[in-house]
This record gives C-alpha cells, sequence and structure tokens, in this order.
C-alpha cells in the first residue's frame, strides 16, 4: 500500500471495502477482502478469482493491476472507468421507487408462503424449509403453526424464542416479544401491550441471587520471584488454554479472545523482583484483551521468547513481536506489534502451533508439518542447521502420522499416532530419548546420538514402546506421560529436575518416584524444574527451587511434593505451560459448569 495515496472509501459491501487511491496521477479502487474468517477453501476461492479476473472484461473496470495480502485482508487492485467518486454522485431513490421495490419483496414473500417455501439465507450453508401445516405468519411475528426446520443441524429459524417454553407466560426479553404476539393469531397485541409485559433485565422479584458468582476460572502463576502461586486478574471470563514466554504471558478465553498479563515496572504499582532484592513486593498483575481482534477467534495460542503465535478457529496463524531469527515466519526480520496473518500458510488450514526459544513448529488438519526460526542444531527438522524467516514443510517419516507438535529451547518432539514420539534438534544429557538405552544401563557410544538434523524416534526404553499421552521440552531435560498415567522424565539431573532421590547423572529415562497412586495426564518443564498434573486436579513441581520455581517450600525440592491453591472448591486443571523460570497454570471449578462470557 506504500505506493498509493489513500483518497476515501468509496463504498462498503457485505463481502469487503471498496477505497480509492491514487497512484501518480492515476485512480484506482483497492478492494479490501477480510480473509480472517474464511475457511482454506474460501481463501484460495478468492485468490483463484483475482488471477481469472484479470482475463475478463467488464464495463466499468479498465484493468486489473495486483492483489495482495496486507492487515488481514485480500486487497485488489482496479482501474475503474471514471473517478472514485462515481458512487457517491448516484443520486437518492425517489420515494415511489421505494415504494415499488417495497411491493416487490411483499408479492415475493407471499408467493413463497403460496408454495409453501421459506428460506432465511445469511450464509450459503443456511436454508430452512417448513413441515406440513397453515402458515398465517406475518412481517416481524412468526408464523403459526410448526416451526421451521434448520436443514442442517444446529441451525435456527431467526425468530425462535431463546428461552424454554415455560416461561412464555409470565417473563419476556425484548427478543421474545414476537414469540408473545404469536401466540394467538387473531387478534394480536398492539406494540403498546408488548412493551407493557417485558419485565426488567434483573429477572423476577423474590429469586435469590448470589451476591458474587463464582469465578468461571482461574489462572495462577509463580516464579521469576514468586515463590507462592498467584491468582491472576481475569475480566469475568473463562480462560480454557494457557502459555508462557520470557516476558509473556498470555491466555485463549472460551469465547475466542486474547488475553495477556502484564506487570507493570518497578516503582509502578509493585513489579518484577531483581535478582538480590531482599524485600517480597507481590507484583501487580494487570490482564487485558489483545486489541485489534474484531471477528477474529482465537483457538490456541503459543508463546516464544519474545514472540507469539496465535491459531484462530479458521486455521489461519498469525504471529507478532520480536521479529529476530525470522520466527515469525513473514520472511523478514522484522520487529511486529500487532498479530499478523502468515500469508505463507493460507492455503492450508492449520489445527495447532507450538513456539521454541527462536523457532516454530505448526501442524495442518492434513498432518502437514512446517517449521521456520532458528535452525541451529536442527531443531527445525528440515536436515539442515539454516534457519528460515518463512513456513518451510518437514519431512515426516511415511508411517508416522503427527498429532501434537512440542517445542523446546534447541529441540522439537512430535507425538504421532497411536502415541509414539519423534524428536529432533539437540539431545545432550539424551534430554530426547534418542539415545538405544535401557532403565539402569548406559548407552555404549555409538548408541549415543548428540544431534538430530531430522525427526526421528525415540530410542530408548520404555519411551520406544509406550504410548504417550503428553510430552514436553525443557532446557536439559524432558518429561513424558504414558497412556497409563506414569510419568517418565530424562536428561540432564543437575538440579533435580528428574524427580529421583539421586542427583547423579544417567542418559537413561527414570521414573518419577513419590507420584504412586496418582495418575498423571499432563506435564510441563521448565530450564531446571518439572510440572506434573493429576487427573484429579493435583499439582505437583520437583527441582530447581531458586526464585520460587516450585510454587512450595523448598524442602525436598527434588521429589515430587503438592502445590497448594487458593481455592475452597474442587477443581480441574485445564491448561499448564512452563518457560525458563515461570508458571502458567489455567484451572477451572468442577462443581460449576462453564459459561461462555
Amino acid at each position: 500500500m506504500e505506493k498509493y495515496e489513500r483518497i476515501r472509501v468509496v463504498g462498503r459491501g457485505a463481502f469487503g471495502i471498496g477505497t480509492g487511491l491514487g497512484q501518480g496521477h492515476q485512480a484506482v479502487i483497492i478492494k479490501q477482502i477480510p480473509v480472517e474468517q474464511m475457511t482454506k477453501d474460501e481463501r484460495l476461492a478468492a485468490q483463484n478469482e483475482c488471477q481469472v479476473l484479470k482475463l475478463l472484461n467488464h464495463p466499468n473496470v479498465i484493468e486489473y493491476y495486483e492483489n495482495f495480502l496486507e492487515d488481514k485482508a485480500l486487497m485488489i487492485a482496479w482501474e475503474p472507468r471514471g473517478t472514485p467518486e462515481y458512487i457517491q454522485s448516484r443520486t437518492a431513490l425517489d420515494e415511489e421507487t421505494i415504494l415499488h421495490f417495497f411491493v416487490q419483496i411483499l408479492l415475493a414473500l407471499h408467493h413463497g408462503r403460496a408454495i409453501r417455501i421459506s428460506k432465511i439465507l445469511s450464509s450459503k450453508s443456511k436454508a430452512y424449509t417448513v413441515r406440513p401445516g397453515p402458515l398465517p405468519g406475518r412481517l416481524g411475528l412468526p408464523p403459526q403453526g410448526p416451526r421451521f426446520s434448520p436443514a442442517i443441524p444446529g441451525q435456527r429459524h431467526l425468530s425462535d424464542p431463546l428461552v424454554p417454553p415455560p416461561l412464555h407466560r409470565t417473563e419476556l426479553g425484548l427478543g421474545q416479544a414476537g414469540a408473545r404476539a404469536g401466540a394467538r393469531p387473531n387478534p394480536r397485541p398492539c406494540p403498546r401491550t408488548l412493551c407493557s409485559l417485558v419485565l426488567p433485565a434483573g429477572g423476577p422479584q423474590g429469586l435469590p441471587r448470589p451476591a458474587i458468582p463464582p469465578p468461571l476460572s482461574s489462572v495462577y502463576t509463580w516464579g521469576g520471584g514468586l515463590s507462592t502461586p498467584t491468582r491472576l486478574p481475569m475480566l469475568n471470563t473463562e480462560v480454557v488454554q494457557v502459555s508462557a514466554g520470557r516476558t509473556q504471558k498470555a491466555g485463549v478465553t472460551r469465547s475466542g479472545r486474547l488475553i495477556m498479563w502484564e506487570a507493570p515496572p518497578m516503582g509502578v504499582g509493585g513489579g518484577v523482583l531483581l535478582p538480590g532484592a531482599l524485600e517480597q513486593h507481590q507484583p501487580q498483575f494487570v490482564s487485558r484483551f489483545l486489541e485489534g481482534q474484531s471477528g477474529v477467534t482465537i483457538k490456541h495460542v503459543a508463546c516464544g521468547d519474545l514472540f507469539t503465535a496465535c491459531l484462530t478457529d479458521r486455521g489461519i496463524i498469525m504471529t507478532f513481536g520480536s521479529g529476530s531469527n525470522g520466527c515469525l515466519g513473514h520472511g523478514s526480520f522484522t520487529d511486529l506489534s500487532q498479530p499478523t496473518i502468515v500469508e505463507a500458510l493460507l492455503g492450508y488450514e492449520m489445527v495447532q502451533v507450538a513456539c521454541g526459544a527462536s523457532h516454530v513448529l505448526a501442524l495442518s488438519t492434513e498432518r502437514e508439518l512446517f517449521a521456520w526460526g532458528r535452525g541451529d542444531g536442527g531443531r527445525l527438522g528440515l536436515g539442515t542447521r539454516e534457519s528460515h524467516s518463512s513456513p518451510q514443510q518437514v519431512p515426516v517419516p511415511p508411517e508416522q502420522e503427527a498429532q501434537w507438535v512440542v517445542c523446546g529451547i534447541d529441540s522439537s518432539m512430535i507425538l504421532t499416532v497411536p502415541g509414539r514420539a519423534l524428536a529432533c534438534g539437540s539431545n545432550r544429557f539424551n534430554k530426547l530419548g534418542l539415545d538405544r538405552v535401557s532403565p539402569g544401563e548406559e548407552p555404549a557410544p555409538h548408541d549415543q546420538v548428540e544431534e538430530a538434523l531430522s525427526f526421528m524416534p525415540l530410542g530408548s526404553v520404555p519411551l520406544d514402546s509406550e504410548p504417550l499421552v503428553s510430552v514436553d521440552v525443557g532446557t536439559a531435560h524432558s518429561a513424558a506421560v504414558t497412556a497409563s498415567g506414569e510419568c517418565y522424565t530424562f536428561g540432564s539431573n543437575q538440579h533435580g529436575q528428574l524427580g529421583t532421590s539421586a542427583r547423579r547423572g544417567s542418559r537413561a529415562p527414570c521414573l518419577v518416584a513419590g507420584l504412586e497412586g496418582t495418575k498423571v495426564v499432563m506435564v510441563a518443564c521448565g530450564d531446571a524444574f518439572t510440572v506434573a498434573i493429576g487427573a484429579e486436579g493435583d499439582v505437583y513441581t520437583w527441582g530447581k527451587g531458586a526464585r520460587g520455581r516450585l510454587g512450595r517450600k523448598d524442602e525436598d525440592a527434588g521429589l515430587p511434593r503438592p502445590v497448594q491453591l487458593d481455592e475452597a472448591q474442587p477443581y480441574t486443571v485445564t491448561s499448564v505451560s512452563c518457560c525458563h523460570g515461570n508458571t502458567l497454570l489455567a484451572i477451572r471449578p468442577t462443581t460449576e459448569e462453564s459459561i461462555p462470557p
């Protein structure tokens, strides 16, 4: 858009906005078509249509110049016959013409009812049919007799009441006034009567209401100087997934919004502790929804060291933050303050994204794997150590189907169907489990793998045969959960992060002691500590305890011990994320049904 000079918006339609611009002394029109809510097929069709338009002749178009993606929209540049002001130059319709159009609409509705057809077309996929029976409905009021039945399950007629039928007798909202009017076809109540039936929004009198409704969910954080779990402020919403980065704390709400938590600088309402600080100041975190998300529904977020990637419900990946190492995937190293679509993946529908310190993995619905960012140590799985600033398709063994991806500091891991794991990158201390070794043994030199440039199956027993349901990779160690709920750790044990009583180094995976009787369902790894989640909501931590990493006292730091959360009701852990020395944990009450905001 840099080569165009914006003049004004000349028109708005259902599929985009037309803007008049100037290119030198030449007037052009830029049509903007939002792509955030398009499916993969719709995005491809829109791009193909641009190529077809160049081959066709149109009486109002001199020439199509170009099309490109910018600001979450597909831009189509074309030169009109005339000036961009031709739309504004048109005169308004006179009253007689308007009445003529209105009569045509009424006749069409009457004809549709006469031949027993009714449709409500708010999109291509919604069509409504009717069951047998009379249809004496009137404009603005629902028809009598049988209701319209959606041809597609889950859709409703626009005039269907949204409250249960028993409530129709005593209370109404403004949206249900038509349903009340439809109760008696002749005579129907006048608007004044309908308004008198509407109750205040507070609800019926006499019904007890709790003074403070229970929270839909809670998010806790610890580490970075916080020695006990601290509840983060919420914005009256339910957080279903969280991700922690070096400096970021992010979450996704059930309604599809991206929420961020930030701590003010030191001296402004509290702040993060400085190394060597003696006073235990409690930082006052501030929550905010990420701006610029109008019409976009986020379903997953992943944080790197200084950047963030998020996935929409339409399978589109957007990134923002630091562009160093090309980790934003836009073919450059430019920093971005607002989420921007990764254009190279618009032809695919993505289902998951994961971020390491400076690289990204993304998975499509067709189980195609893409990687970009820093490539040292082979962490991208491309067979080289080269870095890439745009997505590259990653070869996966043909007999394996990727199901979930995980990124570590300098390595990557894939969970495949049925429960196997592949890994690439740095295998220092056998933190990826690539060595051929059994518990209690040490691998021979020729069985040790220090680095893998491509994804290869785990070779350490029992990781090579046990079905896995959860894995995570830390700085120098990893953890895996089997289908039976057992937790195995492998890699460096310098700070007790493997959860064994012995601090000796071993390249063989070990079963975490102290979790007997607990079925582990999730696991997360920090720089030198581990967090495990039990099926009953129990939270266990072990490893290095400095700067609050464990969220509990440092006694028995090298063994799993529970973390106490400030919750009076039973809860379920929905998401956990660790990065460096910080942990982010999302829970929801098990006794209350979560309702989307």
